[in-house]
């Protein structure tokens, strides 16, 4: 029985879209290039932040976050950077009973940012606010310990394989991959990838009927 769902955010519950191109205009560069260079360094298996320091070698990814701040161009999110199927998809699971937790590799200032936007979950946090990101193990530990439910009752969605399905097969939690995004559509049907999930979806708004089921 399913008695949580841990949901990713990057392409899972938010578009990257904005994000993307507020970096593209702080590095002075076309949108499409930084579009371009992330899809390149994601086909190759590298950290996208890789497409950044493509454009600007050496660069500081913290650092530059609070020059962006610095400067009032930092971090934004609103309405309009979340999946369509978010707030039926999250509400539907509730009424179902589902603790909704949203953790995934963020800053702090974007938890606060998602939290603002009041979603219907249980609780939303970051890597920023817990010191620790995926796909390291101790993430997932601290995901389990949120989640308030065993691991096999407990459901992880994400996009991204290596840091999403793989891990939090290995922690032992149940795992669903969304065919969302560049990740998602680009290792969706990887035989690894199918052998890791649990469940592979196209839309969150399946998984109410999942965890019916």
């Amino acid at each position: 029985m399913i008695e949580t769902i841990v949901f990713d955010v990057g392409e899972t519950i938010t578009r990257d879209d904005r994000h993307w191109a507020e970096w593209a205009d702080w590095l002075g560069v076309p949108r499409h290039t930084v579009s371009a260079l992330v899809g390149a360094v994601v086909a190759e298996g590298r950290d996208n932040a890789d497409a950044l320091r493509l454009i600007k070698p050496g660069l500081d990814v913290p650092a530059e976050y609070r020059a962006r701040e610095a400067a009032g161009s930092g971090e934004y999110l609103d309405e309009t950077d979340l999946y369509d199927d978010v707030r039926p998809a999250l509400a539907s699971l509730r009424a179902l009973g589902i603790r909704v937790v949203i953790a995934g590799n963020q800053t702090a200032a974007a938890g606060d940012l998602l939290r603002a936007l009041d979603l219907p979950a249980d609780l939303v946090v970051t890597s920023g606010e817990w010191g620790v990101a995926k796909p390291d193990q101790a993430f997932f530990a601290k995901v389990l310990t949120v989640a308030q439910a065993a691991p096999g009752a407990t459901v992880y969605v994400g996009d991204h394989p290596a840091n999403d399905i793989f891990p939090a097969r290995q922690a032992g939690l149940r795992t669903a991959h969304i065919r969302r995004g560049p990740w998602g559509h680009l290792w969706a049907d990887n035989p690894d990838v199918v052998a890791a999930a649990d469940w592979r979806i196209d839309n969150l708004s399946q998984l109410a009927t999942l965890a019916a089921g």
